[in-house]
């Protein structure tokens, strides 16, 4: 006799009559989404010899929505690795089918920007982008916004109060943190400012915290202008060396943006790597070599799973209400890492 389960075990492992699982199964009638999902599980759980049918059916019974997420540089380990978590997190949506477009721009200017805007709101039911600020692109995002549409910014803000949310992290917090930290781990000398470039207000917020924490303390560095290396890696090798070559004391370097693989290769060539304390954003294969071998003293990290799943639970809330309405920002906190808790 076989001991395969049964409809009458499914229905008593999930609570529920052998009526409704068969609703479920053969969309006989309407299930409540939450019905459906303990139905699913359940058979999951009891090895359910049609529980693949039943997955299927509770998707089939959802809403279906298409997100398009705008992020920036394809070949950035970084974006690549967020574009990956909000897939998976769109993937493992409950209330909605997410269908997902993942796209990379490698041209990062506000009218370049604005025309994938402009093109990916035509088809798209929401939209997610990573951009710098300015007037161009606030004015698209008040069109799309003004349509309906829900708009979020991921990482850098833009000044238009229109974008349905933004979802990032406290920069404040993450400019002070690295300031704190070259205050006790490097000795008294110049300190190299690098970032990408202040039409990201994640950054300028970032260079403007770093810069006040030592304004509010005694200190015996002497804080060098900023240096805009546009996220690239070879200007930011190029302004790397420049700053070594000019300021022959310097002792540290924040780096509030992108192009840190410049940055390395600029103070490893320079013989620089245990003399200078290096600050700088986001764990990835070559930051994670350079903080192990001590060229890097700590990367602050944008907890990407969590904004992840802030970009599904915002698309959800958004996209269950009739009209569109602006939420509060999400700030999380950055990930602290050193060679000590790789």
């Amino acid at each position: 006799m076989s001991n395969r389960p049964t409809i009458e075990d499914l229905a008593a492992a999930a609570g529920v009559s052998t009526a409704t699982v068969d609703r479920v199964l053969n969309k006989r009638s309407k299930v409540r989404e939450v019905t459906a999902q303990r139905v699913l599980l359940a058979a999951e759980d009891i090895g359910y010899h049609a529980a693949g049918l039943l997955k299927q059916r509770v998707r089939e019974s959802k809403p279906r929505k298409r997100l398009s997420i705008l992020l920036q540089r394809s070949n950035d380990e970084f974006y690549v690795a967020l574009g990956k978590a909000i897939e998976a997190a769109c993937s493992r949506a409950t209330d909605f089918v997410f269908e997902t477009t993942i796209r990379f721009m490698d041209e990062v200017s506000p009218e370049y920007i604005t025309e994938q805007l402009e093109r990916e709101s035509q088809h798209a039911d929401a939209l997610a982008v990573v951009a710098l600020d300015h007037l161009l692109l606030n004015q698209e995002v008040e069109r799309i916004t003004g349509q309906n549409i829900p708009v979020l910014t991921l990482l850098s803000p833009l000044s238009t109060s229109t974008c349905t949310r933004h979802i990032g992290v406290d920069n404040r917090k993450a400019g002070r943190t690295a300031a704190w930290a070259i205050n006790r781990l490097a000795k008294p000398g110049d300190v190299g400012i690098l970032l990408g470039s202040h039409s990201y207000l994640n950054q300028d917020i970032a260079e403007i915290s770093f810069i006040s924490y030592f304004r509010e303390i005694q200190h015996d560095f002497n804080l060098l202008a900023p240096q805009v290396n546009l996220d690239d890696n070879q200007l930011a090798y190029q302004a790397t060396k420049d700053l070594i070559a000019q300021a022959p004391n310097i002792s540290a370097i924040y780096s509030a943006g992108g192009g840190v693989e410049g940055i390395i290769k600029a103070i490893r060539e320079a013989q620089k790597a245990q003399s200078i304390t290096l600050i700088c954003n986001e764990l990835m294969s070559s930051t994670r070599l350079a903080l192990s071998d001590g060229c890097i003293d700590m990367i602050i990290a944008t907890p990407v799973s969590k904004i992840a799943q802030a970009v599904v639970e915002t698309f959800t809330q958004a996209l269950s209400q009739k009209h569109i309405t602006p939420q509060p920002a999400l700030q999380l906190t950055v990930e602290l890492h050193v060679a000590e808790n790789l």
